[in-house]
């Protein structure tokens, strides 16, 4: 199982680009979610992509 985490402290330093909001780590879809701004975003080879048009749109609850 090749399941990547990302650094705790680099999740600390990273912010929603769209709210300047906190993030959180989804490890089981390997997204960032920003709850603030309702999207996700995508981390693609360990690599988080935070670009507003490469995030998905979380769906209402």
């Amino acid at each position: 199982m090749d399941q990547r985490t990302i650094d705790p402290k680099l999740l600390e330093i990273l912010v929603c680009p769209l709210t300047k909001g906190t993030l959180r780590y989804d490890e089981g879809a390997q997204e960032l979610i920003s709850d603030s701004a309702h999207l996700a975003y995508p981390i693609r080879d360990g690599i988080p992509i935070m670009l507003v048009d490469e995030a998905r749109p979380l769906e209402d609850n």
